[in-house]
């Protein structure tokens, strides 16, 4: 049984499919080289394009892979304010799931999606866009399924790699996902958990997970809640996400997924699967 690894990329236009492929490849490539020493990875790679369904052609002007400058790849070093801040993350989610609840307010919610972050409202809001996205997840994890696989998906990404997994789980209950990976997810966001408690009885970890680690930058604005354990329930085997704070050296808003996929802590998740 071989190994292999399927990305599925996040919110916004994205350059060709083979370009952002190959700048997937060569983060992890580069992780694996700069903070691993491994000198020559392996690693087989299935990359799940979905722009083209939200966008009408690939961007024209994208923010294209480049290396990380000397020294930038370094591992986050938590503090005790991390720990009371994930409590208060915790709480505060609780709190707004509540009002959302009692006073109806995923419409507003709804709004600020649409203005904020568009290919998620269309997602929502279109079953069309909802299931093609799926499908595409879905048919690659099928066409691998003889193989050991480790998902990683990136901001809304993983919005669409966990409801496929949730929908695998019920379809084909004997699947199994080694390594489910979000990165910069917007898990924790109340309206996403409400979207996916009309789906699910119940929201916590897909039942064919075997491991969830959630990756965050505290400055990344879409990982809003950067810890997602309160959030979800472990499965039936008792697999709770993990979370982990890292410092994505990319720059701006310390989104981009390349900067995600070369971390110290992302890349050795990666050498333990491959």
């Amino acid at each position: 049984m071989g190994k292999v690894i399927i990305g599925i990329h996040g919110l916004s236009n994205k350059p060709d499919p083979d370009v952002l492929a190959e700048g997937w490849k060569s983060a992890i490539t580069e992780g694996l080289k700069k903070t691993e020493r491994v000198q020559d990875p392996d690693f087989q790679f299935r990359s799940v394009y979905w722009a083209d369904v939200t966008h009408p052609k690939p961007d024209d002007n994208p923010d294209l892979y480049k290396p990380a400058a000397p020294g930038a790849l370094k591992t986050y070093k938590e503090t005790w304010l991390d720990s009371v801040e994930a409590k208060a993350f915790d709480w505060g989610g609780d709190l707004l799931d509540s009002i959302k609840k009692n006073f109806g307010v995923h419409s507003l919610a709804d709004e600020v999606l649409k203005l904020k972050l568009q290919d998620l409202s269309k997602y929502y809001a279109d079953a069309n866009v909802r299931s093609e996205l799926r499908q595409r997840l879905k048919g690659e994890i099928l066409n691998n399924q003889e193989e050991r696989i480790m998902v990683i998906s990136h901001s809304m990404g993983t919005i669409i790699a966990y409801d496929v997994l949730r929908s695998l789980g019920k379809e084909y209950p004997r699947l199994v996902i080694d390594h489910f990976v979000t990165l910069g997810s917007p898990l924790g966001l109340p309206h996403v958990k409400y979207e996916i408690a009309q789906e699910n009885a119940l929201v916590r970890t897909p039942t064919i997970v075997r491991k969830w680690s959630n990756f965050a930058d505290k400055r990344d604005p879409v990982a809003f809640d950067t810890h997602l354990a309160g959030d979800y329930e472990p499965n039936d085997s008792g697999v709770s996400v993990q979370d982990d704070l890292v410092a994505n050296d990319w720059g701006g808003i310390h989104h981009k997924s390349y900067g995600y996929l070369r971390t110290p802590e992302v890349s050795s998740a990666i050498l333990n699967f491959i």
